[in-house]
């Protein structure tokens, strides 16, 4: 890693500029991968300003959990699903706002404003909620509409996702319109207007999350638009036995459709990303603004058969953009090849804003950017009731469930999953998180995990990880299967977890 001369003793509090873009893939900006072929002009504007951080992984997938990590520092992928905010979990904006931070968030990712989401858009002090994508229940359903054939291929494989989708962007008359554009120029608009000096925005756009449904002159970017009414723009995924009946279906020209709107809607973000960055230009703000870009997740487009940030965890939606401009510690495009993780972030931003950085599972960035250590010497992701991945830079394991073993999870809440329907009554109660003292549920879950196939990969041979060699470096595999246990452990994960991986001694 590279570091300023000097860095800028200052006890100021720098507004902070988070912009959230939904599952982005590293691969895919020329700022990581300059032969990438989506243009990025606006992503590379920021990273010729920020640190880029290399070895940036995810935490806890998909969606909420990955914003739990955010707003509370707490990685809950070995304790419970995708929920709201727990009523003892730090709020990244509160502990802003104590620090007299004027805070607000814009936003389309529609996920907040449903039941599992409660409790993160009340942090802050305003909302602006752009509405309509995906499955946001914003327009009615008619059930007699003629449906465009493009609307009828989603359908094949989402029977009635395709036809909600429909309902909410059907009027949609130009680019305007779309959600990009809606969420950057609200952003730009409140940047605009002065807000008061400290503020902590957030900007979250759900794009480039499919349905990769993108305007002209988008849509012709990168393959041939003839082809539209032909192939769907949202596969399956979810649904195992759908993904699996898909991929028996589709053809190369179909994956190649598929890639060439993902790469449409990432251009189309980008695009509008240069509204927020212009305001920044125009207000002198870069000087006293910190202007962070991440995801929550990539999105494989196929590779392998698969599609989507479902377990096992590849490097192709698991190592994830992250770019930080401080104006106190200057990056100027350099590199940061330190381990870190999305709930890095919450530290990280509590400690610019002169808050409490000490989060139940969060580390600070700012001394890698200090030049003073900082960094994880391994780190664990995954999604709750999925095998857990461990990487340490150079070789990264998948270990899967084992069967047999019970899996429960953990919540001071008795509330619904958007990701788990098979929540049952309640066993036990008492107090299982490590440092809160309030009690929780412990609540079976019934789950078929994805694989129970173990993995392990050289990342510096075989960096698109193509060649599991479990066993063919039996080795490696122990001191692997060593490392993970010992960092569940560290992390105060529940015992039988270790029970369910075949990891328990």
């Amino acid at each position: 890693m590279t570091v300023p001369d000097t860095v800028t003793g200052s006890a100021r509090r720098p507004n902070v500029v988070l912009i959230l873009v939904d599952s982005l893939n590293r691969a895919d900006l020329r700022c990581y991968a300059p032969e990438a072929p989506a243009p990025t002009p606006n992503v590379d504007r920021l990273a010729c300003r920020a640190w880029r951080f290399d070895n940036h992984f995810v935490g806890s997938l998909p969606c909420m959990p990955a914003r739990r990590e955010l707003f509370a520092g707490f990685k809950e992928m070995l304790w419970r699903p995708w929920g709201p905010l727990e009523h003892v979990d730090r709020r990244l904006p509160r502990l802003l706002e104590a620090q007299g931070y004027a805070t607000a968030i814009v936003t389309d990712h529609y996920h907040y404003w449903e039941e599992p989401g409660n409790g993160y858009l009340q942090s802050f002090q305003q909302t602006e909620l752009v509405r309509g994508h995906e499955h946001d229940n914003w327009r009615g359903v008619a059930r007699d509409d003629e449906l465009p054939a493009w609307v009828e291929n989603i359908e094949r494989w989402r029977p009635g996702e395709g036809r909600r989708y429909y309902a909410n962007i059907r009027d949609f008359a130009s680019e305007d319109d779309f959600f990009p554009a809606r969420v950057m120029d609200a952003a730009a608009r409140w940047l605009d207007a002065a807000p008061p000096a400290p503020f902590f925005l957030q900007i979250e756009s759900f794009d480039v999350h499919e349905p990769f449904h993108v305007p002209e002159p988008y849509r012709s970017l990168f393959g041939d638009p003839s082809v539209y009414d032909r192939f769907t723009v949202w596969p399956p995924y979810q649904d195992v036995a759908a993904l699996e009946r898909f991929i028996a279906a589709t053809t190369p020209e179909e994956l190649a459709f598929i890639r060439s709107q993902y790469l449409a809607k990432l251009a189309f973000v980008d695009a509008r990303l240069g509204a927020v960055l212009d305001v920044l230009d125009r207000r002198d703000l870069w000087r006293d603004t910190v202007v962070v870009l991440t995801t929550d997740h990539g999105h494989d487009l196929g590779e392998r058969g698969v599609f989507g940030k479902q377990y096992p965890h590849w490097d192709s939606h698991a190592n994830i953009p992250l770019l930080i401009h401080d104006p106190d510690r200057t990056g100027e495009g350099r590199s940061v090849r330190a381990l870190t993780q999305t709930v890095d972030l919450h530290a990280t931003l509590a400690e610019l804003a002169g808050g409490d950085a000490e989060a139940p599972h969060a580390r600070s960035l700012l001394p890698l950017l200090d030049g003073s250590g900082g960094g994880r010497e391994a780190l664990l992701y995954g999604t709750f009731g999925e095998g857990v991945c461990c990487t340490e830079g150079e070789w990264t394991i998948f270990k899967s469930p084992t069967g047999g073993a019970p899996l429960y999870a953990y919540s001071g809440l008795l509330s619904k999953s958007l990701v788990h329907a098979g929540l049952e009554v309640p066993v036990a109660s008492g107090r299982f998180l490590p440092g809160i003292d309030y009690p929780q549920w412990r609540i079976p879950v019934r789950h078929e995990p994805r694989s129970r196939e173990d993995f392990l990969f050289d990342r510096r041979s075989d960096p698109g990880q193509r060649r599991n060699l479990w066993t063919q470096e039996p080795a490696q595999r122990r001191r692997l299967l060593e490392l993970l246990r010992a960092l569940i452990e560290e992390e105060g994960a529940p015992p039988e977890q270790l029970v369910r991986l075949g990891l328990a001694r």
